[in-house]
């Protein structure tokens, strides 16, 4: 039984019989993909919590958030309180290359928010999810 949201990522691992694969053996945009669903989690959890309403206001709140401009500016108000590690990690995400093209965002804010992504990602493949929503919860209260 999960008993702490912070254990997802071992839950997980436990249910499916996962074993534990060495972190470097994954590639920044794989963190990346990862990365997208646990931000994005985090942020729906968060606009949940902000009360019961209809669900397109509930996206239209999501949609304030989960986008490159915004992730953007979440990863710049966080650098300062990111580890050399985790700006090591943010910087693999920012600039590999992958096979997709910004839509209708900025190419630098797209890039960067691939980063944060694979950031989150990295971080969550680490069990370290309350450090995500730590970095969820600062961003949000500085952009």
């Amino acid at each position: 039984m999960l008993d702490n949201f912070f254990d997802l990522p071992e839950h997980i691992r436990e249910t499916f019989d996962i074993k534990k694969k060495d972190i470097r053996e994954y590639s920044p945009l794989s963190f990346s993909f990862i990365g997208d669903c646990v931000y994005e989690l985090a942020i729906r959890t968060y606009v949940l919590s902000q009360g019961n309403r209809p669900v397109n206001e509930l996206n239209k709140m999501k949609v304030k958030y989960v986008n490159a401009a915004a992730q953007s500016a979440m990863i710049d108000v966080c650098m300062d309180i990111l580890s050399e590690e985790e700006i090591g990690i943010y910087k693999k995400g920012r600039n590999a290359k992958g096979g997709t093209v910004a839509k209708n965002q900025s190419v630098n804010d797209y890039r960067k928010a691939t980063g944060f992504e694979a950031l989150c990602g990295y971080l969550y493949m680490q069990g370290k999810m309350d450090r995500v929503v730590e970095l969820v919860k600062y961003g949000i209260e500085h952009i």
